[in-house]
């Protein structure tokens, strides 16, 4: 005689109207991320805001929970300094890692910066806290410095260095990159005939402005839909 598992009618209900854990992203990087999660006069509505307008108009608005983790001036060192509290305390199942920017920049505007051979170590460190805990990351190349399509902004060399640092961290730790670098160049040199070094995209050559939150949230989010 066989025998059927009854299964009450209640607990069906219960589990098929029960919320469904979302997935906990968050993108950790500096002033570019923090703009991210703010509206502002000259950034426009940040690319993190408009990420999470374009999920909940989509068919799984409760999908996903979007947290910005991003300070001004911030480089990869401190990052790593303040990735326990500001990041794995909140138990994120994905990191966005957008970082680069001022390792760069700084070494001009301010006098500091990050040492290439550094850069790279304090970016595996990162990596290996973040791994150790099961989260998923994925790495982003900085986008601009100057926004010149001919290669002529003072920092095209050093960005495009660090950016290959980046897209070599990504491939030895089979990691999902977006190359804002590649892209942006690519937008740029359809989009900017006047070789303008700000305005297309940034609204500094460095920060982006509306247009470019909206760039960087389409980019993001093609990554994130991505993962396995």
């Amino acid at each position: 005689m066989k025998k059927f598992l009854i299964i009450p009618l209640t607990a069906v209900l219960l589990f098929a109207f029960a919320p469904q854990k979302r997935t906990r992203v968050i993108f950790f990087g500096d002033s570019i991320t923090r703009l991210g999660a703010e509206r502002d006069k000259k950034s426009g509505t940040g690319y993190i805001l408009k990420l999470d307008s374009m999920i909940k108009q989509g068919k799984k608005p409760d999908q996903y929970e979007l947290i910005g983790s991003g300070i001004d001036g911030n480089k990869v060192y401190d990052l790593y300094l303040r990735l326990d509290n500001d990041v794995l305390a909140q138990n994120p199942d994905v990191v966005v890692i957008y970082i680069g920017v001022n390792d760069v920049w700084h070494k001009t505007l301010r006098g500091t910066g990050t040492d290439a051979d550094k850069f790279e170590k304090f970016y595996q460190a990162i990596l290996k806290k973040i791994r150790d805990r099961n989260i998923k990351a994925i790495l982003c190349t900085p986008a601009v410095v100057g926004e010149k399509t001919d290669y002529s902004n003072p920092l095209d060399g050093d960005l495009n260095l660090y950016c290959n640092i980046i897209r070599d961290i990504a491939k030895k730790n089979d990691l999902p990159l977006i190359d804002l670098r590649k892209k942006c160049h690519d937008y740029l040199d359809k989009n900017n005939p006047d070789n303008k070094d700000r305005g297309v995209l940034t609204y500094d050559g460095v920060h982006m402005n509306d247009d470019g939150n909206q760039f960087l949230a389409d980019a993001m989010w093609d990554a994130i839909r991505g993962l396995k």
